[in-house]
């Protein structure tokens, strides 16, 4: 299923659950852009109030439920075909998704929406110079053929979750529900080992020939905090009613 499609099928029942992200139906809920901004675990957003308001949002605004967070800590990077020393990435075309097209802007970036199966001919082509991706993965999808660099640091946290249609939620009685949600704290008890992979990825990245680009502090800051301002400038063109308790919830 195209992973924009995604969202929809959930709402409207086609699959009663999916293991995806808010990114690919933020068009459904926008407010569900925070869950990749935001740099607190999935047991502070319990325990602060984060999760119940955007299990509200979905609930009210898709008819979805948002039952797990499956990933926490991992990062997003930008991979390039050109090296770079700056937070200026003025004439890069970089494949980006809603989630982080904002903050490519505000790189001065030009971004490109690319299917994740297209992304390895636009690289070989020279359609974009390279792509927003998590700090893993890129080997699956053989992108590491067409990448030069990988640059340093990296940026949101990556948010992978699993979804359930609203109505099939209510369907399940009492004892389903809590054998669901027993699944739902053992699987986010895992997230804290999320990123044990994420070293041994890099090693292996550099073995390919990606080589790391370490900005320099002060570009390094320049560059996190574009990321954070443009995200929650964004967001809050999006959602103005919503963004307040989004951002303190959500927010640093």
């Amino acid at each position: 299923m195209p992973p924009f499609e995604v969202g929809n099928a959930v709402r409207t029942g086609v699959v009663d659950m999916a293991n995806s992200t808010g990114v690919f139906h933020a068009n459904l809920v926008p407010e569900t852009l925070a869950m990749t901004l935001t740099n607190k675990s999935m047991a502070e957003l319990r325990a602060n109030g984060g999760y119940a308001l955007m299990d509200k949002l979905h609930r009210d605004k898709a008819n979805m439920v948002w039952l797990a967070r499956l990933s926490d800590g991992l990062e997003y990077h930008i991979y390039s075909n050109k090296a770079v020393d700056s937070a200026d990435f003025s004439g890069f075309k970089l494949r980006g998704v809603p989630v982080y097209r904002p903050f490519f802007q505000a790189l001065g970036a030009t971004p490109l929406q690319v299917a994740p199966g297209e992304v390895f001919t636009a690289l070989e082509r020279g359609v974009v110079d390279g792509y927003g991706w998590p700090s893993v993965g890129i080997f699956d999808l053989g992108w590491q053929e067409k990448t030069a660099y990988r640059v340093e640091p990296g940026f949101y946290n990556v948010e992978v979750s699993l979804f359930m249609n609203r109505s099939r939620w209510e369907k399940l009685d009492e004892t389903q529900r809590a054998f669901l949600e027993r699944q739902v704290a053992w699987i986010e008890s895992l997230n804290a080992t999320a990123v044990e992979g994420v070293e041994a990825e890099k090693a292996q990245q550099l073995k390919a020939g990606i080589t790391p680009i370490e900005l320099p502090v002060e570009e390094a800051s320049r560059f996190q905090a574009l990321a954070q301002q443009a995200g929650w400038q964004a967001l809050e063109q999006l959602s103005p009613d919503q963004v307040k308790g989004l951002k303190s919830r959500f927010g640093d």
